[in-house]
């Protein structure tokens, strides 16, 4: 089996459709790819993304971010969903209430966004109190893999690219992120993300060997024009990370 992972687009079309064309290039058809969340959210595309998303069928969970946008009243939405919010119709909405917490792909991988648990919580990566983004222990990463009986498990939500293998033989990885390369949060410390170049990143999963496979691509397109709408639309910290792959202080 051959398949490809994609997660956090964040509205970001543009990338979406150079990932979508690099997977085709690679032979894997639109019915083995997998989505991990958190589609639309940002100052991007949010409309024209779910436009592409929502007739493809991908099989997707719901990421934190997407369920920010059908959760929270708009006048209480953080911006990066009051800016996606204002591009979208009923029936994008509809779509993402629709969406899964966690899901299997063909028995073989468990999806989820973040982690088993909780839609918010990086599972392979852990913030110390100094804001140094860094790899979890171990034992805490198999914790939470309690229960999950398949070999592959597929998680997004730090938009990171990573995979980890547990004691027992099951990979964990993380896709990154099709559309947003860098990002600063506050919980549980403030920190940065930033993946150091602007291409958009996805996986492709493949147990030929009879062990799986992990292939991570990193995909040019066009992200000064990413960079240039969100800094039109008055968001400098997206554009600088879309640019570059880089957050500034």
């Amino acid at each position: 089996m051959r398949f490809a992972a994609i997660a956090d687009i964040h509205g970001n079309a543009l990338a979406l459709e150079a990932v979508l064309a690099d997977i085709a290039a690679q032979g894997i058809a639109t019915a083995d790819i997998v989505n991990l969340g958190d589609c639309l959210s940002g100052p991007l595309e949010a409309g024209r993304t779910a436009d592409i998303l929502v007739p493809l069928d991908l099989l997707t969970v719901c990421g934190n971010h997407d369920r920010y946008l059908i959760e929270h009243a708009a006048g209480d939405m953080h911006e990066w969903e009051a800016d996606a919010y204002a591009e979208l119709v009923p029936a994008h909405l509809d779509w993402l209430r629709s969406l899964p917490f966690s899901t299997v792909f063909r028995e073989v991988a468990y999806l989820c966004h973040a982690t088993p648990e909780n839609d918010n919580t990086y599972w392979l990566e852990q913030v110390s109190a100094e804001g140094h983004v860094h790899l979890r222990d171990l034992p805490t990463i198999e914790a939470w893999a309690a229960g999950i009986t398949q070999s592959l498990i597929l998680c997004g939500h730090t938009h990171i690219p990573r995979a980890v293998q547990l004691s027992d033989g099951r990979l964990i990885v993380n896709p990154g992120s099709v559309g947003g390369p860098g990002y600063t949060d506050d919980a549980p410390y403030p920190h940065k993300v930033e993946a150091g170049l602007p291409h958009a990143s996805y996986a492709i999963l493949d147990d030929a060997s009879g062990r799986w496979s992990v292939t991570f691509r990193l995909v040019p397109y066009d992200h000064m024009a990413m960079s240039k709408l969100a800094a039109e639309r008055d968001r400098p910290s997206w554009a600088r990370a879309l640019a570059t792959g880089f957050v500034d202080e």
